[in-house]
């Protein structure tokens, strides 16, 4: 054999034992998965695998059921969150593991209990004593030439002299002037080692998580601020929720507070001691002092500044989860449909901007108006109001949350009363992120000839008539819904308010032949670039008449096809099907259904054909199509309503015609009100005052709530009752507990 072929032969070898240990890598993530999620092995190996050929997880959920056991979106981001960490975790392994063999102190045992590690954390602390140091303590003693004597102190002789083996160190021209000067060095390179040790580092990590206190002080006591009720505070550090680590975080980074962890210092001097100290001996004083040194000079901060870091992550976590629960729940509201709206972005000096748009949303016409302070210009407003209604038919005028409002509001109000229409109405709407929209490229596009308040007021109507359509040209974030969205995060905030606004986009579906390109940028399998060829080619050929035409949009390959076809509908196609969310690779399965029940594809939508469909046993027509159970389940549910919008078998949003204000509250009021955000401790709820009115989460519910969204969503309509009114500070406290609920408890 020559020295090629011997050459190719090891190659052949090498990767021949690569991919064996990737196959056996690619096991043990999937059995820890299995562990974590509590899912079948099968479930995540066939999830893992999906991902890994490219699918997207709303493509998998809605349409591979069968392969992955019908697992939910949810379930699917959670095994792909979990891939990606450990995945990153693998890498680190092979990477600390190269590092340390190449510095050639890599033992058999060493490799282990790397390899085995569960977490990053894990993986760091075993390292920790081969990383590249900056100058330390112990990093100087060494040089000086000291080590030899911290390893004789650390055998412990049950005779023998420190001072006197000290002494043999004392070296003027190595920098060691004194047996004090040689202990000490040598005690720093203990200590050192200690603090490097995996086991002492992980238990002091998890008692310190366990047992310690948070404390929180005011630099200045006397400074008012809204950090007051954490001037003198302490609380567990296990038992912290998430919204208080955030705020006190925030407090500290204002330089407000003054925060640390307190510990039993003891029990963990003691820990540390018994692991250090083997018994009786010359050197036993020397060894409890370096103890107490490691602790704390080199494990405490770093320590304190790990588990501040875990409380972080968590309250982080819990925020983002909010946000994006509350941002579904906006982005899913029902579409107001069938109605002209008049937009309203209220403003003091610069006055109100005006857009009436018609019932698909197209600009009809602007204008401004000055009737709110300083200006107070109500007669020449009402007038130009008044004729934009009867000029358009406007039925319903929508007024953003932003500043002035309430005084919009309220002369709105008047004006609607003056007007006399009963079925003119008005609604306050979340503005949130319509500045960022009005000052975009994408708005200047869209209204090239308006100015940022007229833009912003044509997105303000626009959000009742199709929230999620206009939503979604906004960055995530600008829309407002949570609590402490700035203080986390933002590459893992972006990535899962993205995932958020997908899964919402994909839940309800898009028209291919109106939507913008924001929102076909959001289809599963479907990039920004794809999104604005659909719409180039729908201009330069006309509408799509059926599903195929797509696959001649450039850019658009067959694994895009596949993953985005499902969710893309074309109501007058035609094809019939094209109008559902049947995946074409479905067709024959509806085909052979229709012959089998002996159907027309002519009667989808009719009532006769949805009771057919609703009389049939899902398990037994897939035994007879050869076809899976969920699938079929959805394709019947599919052809029974073709062109259902899941938003609109939500409540529609509450209409007022008149202004309540916080003077007319009194306790036992009942009103209807609409939640506009939730967050840990309760919900925020507009039942049309000025300032929106908390509901404690101890108020939500008659029964115990483990937290609010297991009870209320952004958007939900809600009866609630007052229980207190601040009128100083213009808040107002709810209940949503029925006062007779009240009076049986007590």
């Amino acid at each position: 054999m020559t020295a090629i072929e011997k050459r190719r032969m090891q190659v052949v070898e090498q990767e021949i034992h690569s991919a064996a240990d990737e196959r056996r890598e690619r096991d043990l993530m999937i059995s820890q998965i299995t562990g974590e999620l509590s899912l079948s092995p099968r479930q995540v190996g066939v999830a893992v695998s999906l991902l890994d050929e490219g699918n997207t997880i709303p493509f998998i959920a809605r349409y591979r059921k069968e392969m992955t056991g019908e697992l939910d979106e949810n379930a699917l981001r959670d095994v792909e969150e979990r891939l990606g960490y450990l995945r990153s975790l693998g890498e680190r392994k092979r990477e600390v593991i190269r590092i340390i063999e190449e510095q050639g102190k890599l033992t058999e045992e060493l490799r282990g209990q790397i390899v085995k590690a569960a977490k990053l954390q894990e993986v760091e602390d075993l390292y920790r004593p081969f990383r590249q140091k900056r100058k330390t303590r112990a990093s100087v003693a060494k040089e000086k030439g000291l080590e030899p004597l911290a390893n004789w102190i650390l055998e412990q002789r049950r005779v023998g002299n420190p001072e006197e083996e000290a002494s043999r160190y004392v070296d003027s021209d190595k920098g060691v002037e004194s047996v004090a000067e040689a202990l000490q060095g040598a005690q720093d390179i203990i200590a050192e080692g200690l603090a490097d040790d995996p086991a002492i580092r992980s238990w002091v990590r998890q008692f310190t998580a366990s047992q310690g206190i948070l404390v929180s002080e005011a630099k200045d006591s006397e400074q008012e601020s809204v950090y007051e009720n954490y001037y003198s505070y302490r609380e567990p550090v296990h038992k912290m929720p998430p919204h208080r680590i955030l705020a006190i975080n925030r407090g500290e980074r204002e330089n407000v507070l003054k925060v640390g962890i307190e510990v039993d210092t003891a029990r963990i001097h003691a820990h540390v001691t018994r692991k250090l100290i083997k018994g009786p001996s010359p050197v036993k004083e020397l060894l409890e002092a370096v103890a107490e040194d490691a602790y704390k000079r080199l494990i405490a901060p770093s320590v304190e500044r790990e588990v501040r870091a875990e409380m972080t992550e968590k309250g982080e976590n819990q925020a983002i989860s909010i946000f994006s629960s509350n941002l579904r729940s906006l982005l899913l509201q029902p579409p107001v449909k069938g109605r002209r709206v008049l937009g309203v972005d209220p403003a003091y000096r610069t006055g109100c901007k005006l857009a009436a748009v018609d019932e698909t949303g197209k600009l009809l016409e602007v204008a401004v108006t000055y009737p709110t302070p300083p200006h107070n210009k109500k007669r020449e407003a009402a007038a130009t109001f008044k004729s934009l209604i009867a000029k358009y038919g406007i039925k319903l005028i929508v007024i953003g949350n932003g500043t002035g409002s309430r005084e919009t509001e309220q002369f709105t109000a008047d004006t609607i009363q003056e007007i006399g229409d009963p079925e003119l109405a008005y609604l306050i709407v979340n503005e949130a992120g319509a500045s960022v929209y009005s000052a975009s490229k994408l708005a200047q596009e869209e209204f090239p000839d308006l100015d940022v308040a007229e833009r912003s007021a044509a997105s303000i109507a626009r959000r009742v008539q199709d929230p999620l359509a206009e939503l979604v040209k906004i960055e995530p974030k600008a829309i407002g819904v949570g609590q402490y969205q700035h203080d986390v995060s933002q590459k893992h905030l972006d990535e899962s308010l993205k995932a958020v606004v997908e899964s919402a986009v994909n839940h309800v579906g898009v028209d291919v032949n109106t939507a913008s390109p924001s929102l076909l940028s959001y289809v599963a399998g479907i990039n920004s670039t794809i999104a604005k060829n659909i719409v180039k080619f729908r201009e330069e050929n006309g509408i799509f008449k059926n599903r195929k035409q797509l696959q001649k949009v450039p850019r658009l390959g067959a694994k895009s096809f596949e993953q985005c076809i499902g969710f893309l509908r074309i109501p007058e196609g035609e094809n019939t099907l094209d109008r559902t969310p049947i995946h074409p690779e479905s067709y024959d399965v509806v085909t052979r259904l229709f012959k089998e029940l002996k159907l027309s594809l002519s009667q989808i939508g009719s009532k006769e054909l949805a009771s057919v469909l609703a009389s049939q046993s899902p398990e037994e027509l897939a035994a007879k199509l050869e076809v899976g159970v969920p699938t079929l389940r959805d394709i019947l549910e599919s052809l029974q309503r073709p062109g259902r919008d899941p938003r609109e078998e939500l409540p529609p949003p509450i209409f007022r015609t008149d202004v309540l204000k916080i003077e007319d509250l009194a306790p036992g009021m009942e009103l209807q009100g609409t939640v506009r955000n939730v967050i840990d401790f309760g919900a925020f709820v507009d039942i049309g005052i000025k300032n929106d009115g908390l509901v404690h989460i101890s108020q939500l519910s008659t029964s115990f709530v483990k937290h609010p969204m297991d009870v209320v969503s952004v958007g939900d309509n809600v009866t609630v009752w007052v229980i207190g009114v601040d009128l100083k500070k213009g808040r107002v406290s709810l209940t949503m507990r029925p006062p007779r609920s009240e009076a049986q408890g007590s």
